[in-house]
């Protein structure tokens, strides 16, 4: 998921340098809510996950 993030950062930077703003908004915006969900479920599985030995 956070490989996905990074695409979506690197195709919104793309964008923006090429002036196409509403594209790059767009996968911005994606981006963040890849990032968010990815920290989440990192922070998830940190806490359940260090009871299983």
């Amino acid at each position: 998921m956070l490989h996905y993030a990074v695409v979506f950062l690197i195709i919104a930077l793309i964008a923006g340098f090429l002036g196409f703003f509403g594209i790059a908004g767009l996968a911005a915006g994606i981006a963040k809510i890849l990032f968010v969900v990815f920290i989440v479920l990192f922070v998830i599985s940190l806490i359940f996950g260090r009871g299983r030995h």
